[in-house]
């Protein structure tokens, strides 16, 4: 008989359908200052998720200044705006409790995000189990060099 042992152990691709099918693991990262001016590079700051997210939901609490993101540094520095804008918290909302700037959960498949423009951002995102170097292209990770991301 044929030795196939490790023959079948293949990580999973994007392409995998129960790894989108299925809960995310939890992940979470809070209270981030993007404004950081010490901060390499200049132009923001790298959030990296440890796998490929199912989702993700950006939060920006700060009151005075709204939050770019992008999936690329270029995205977000280039000469083209491929970022999108959470709006700035306005501090306080119904019923005593705060109201922040929301991106709403966005369902999409990369490993890093970058932020720019305001000094108090919560990012929360559901994990697969797809390793994160399988968004990386030629360009980096998270679809840099694709159209619309740069």
């Amino acid at each position: 008989m044929a030795n196939n042992k490790g023959a079948w152990n293949l990580e999973p691709g994007l392409s995998h359908v129960g790894a989108y099918q299925v809960s995310g693991r939890p992940w979470a990262s809070g209270s981030i200052d993007s404004k950081d001016p010490t901060r390499e590079p200049a132009g923001g700051y790298e959030v990296v998720f440890p796998s490929v997210t199912r989702w993700f939901k950006v939060l920006n609490k700060d009151e005075s200044n709204a939050c770019k993101v992008a999936f690329s540094l270029t995205g977000m520095t280039g000469s083209e705006a491929n970022y999108f804008t959470v709006v700035s918290g306005s501090g306080s909302g119904s019923a005593g409790k705060p109201s922040y700037g929301d991106s709403g959960v966005i369902e999409l498949k990369v490993s890093t995000l970058w932020i720019s423009g305001s000094n108090n951002v919560d990012v929360v995102a559901g994990l697969t189990n797809i390793p994160s170097g399988r968004t990386r292209t030629d360009s980096g990770t998270s679809w840099s060099g694709s159209s619309g991301v740069a």
